[in-house]
């Protein structure tokens, strides 16, 4: 495990799924933009304690991904990791342009809309086949859904940790 000062920053890239075969290999949930570019990174840094495991080899398998690593011989071993997600340490991922932003980076700052009124804090997104929607957790038990555009990420504020939107509060 690294320790937190090696790793202030973490970034989950996907989850272990199920298992694979009877060789140990892992199926991946991954939520990368290619399905298969989680497997770009090595190591993975597993489960809430961050243990790192070295990816020896993965693959595309249909629609999904499976993938190897060093450490698991055998199906039990792989089903033992089974729901953990998979994390990378920020620093090793590709810089972004200006105004582009990785999701992990949006999810837990609060959004507003142009009027300042607290519309709750971004609890997810969502990858669908028009645009990409931000979930607002509302605080009240609700959820708001989002478009995300071009608009919202010049809403973006790291530092202040939150998000301006133009969106209605009533909507």
């Amino acid at each position: 495990m690294l320790p937190a000062s090696e790793a202030e920053e973490w970034v989950v890239l996907g989850r272990v799924s199920g298992i694979y075969g009877v060789r140990g290999m892992v199926k991946v949930f991954s939520f990368t933009e290619s399905r298969d570019a989680i497997l770009d990174y090595s190591p993975w840094y597993l489960g809430p304690d961050r243990r790192p495991w070295v990816l020896e080899d993965g693959r595309m398998q249909g629609e999904g991904v499976v993938a190897k690593l060093a450490q698991v011989e055998d199906r039990e071993q792989a089903r033992a990791l089974i729901g953990q997600e998979i994390a990378v340490i920020r620093a090793n991922l590709p810089e972004l342009a200006a105004g582009e932003f990785y999701w992990s980076a949006l999810t837990g700052l609060r959004v507003l809309n142009r009027e300042g009124i607290v519309l709750g804090t971004v609890s997810a997104f969502l990858e669908t086949g028009a645009n990409d929607v931000m979930v607002v957790d509302d605080g009240k038990g609700g959820e708001l859904l989002i478009p995300w555009s071009a608009d919202a990420s010049a809403g973006v504020d790291l530092p202040a940790g939150q998000i301006v939107v133009d969106w209605q509060a009533d909507w």
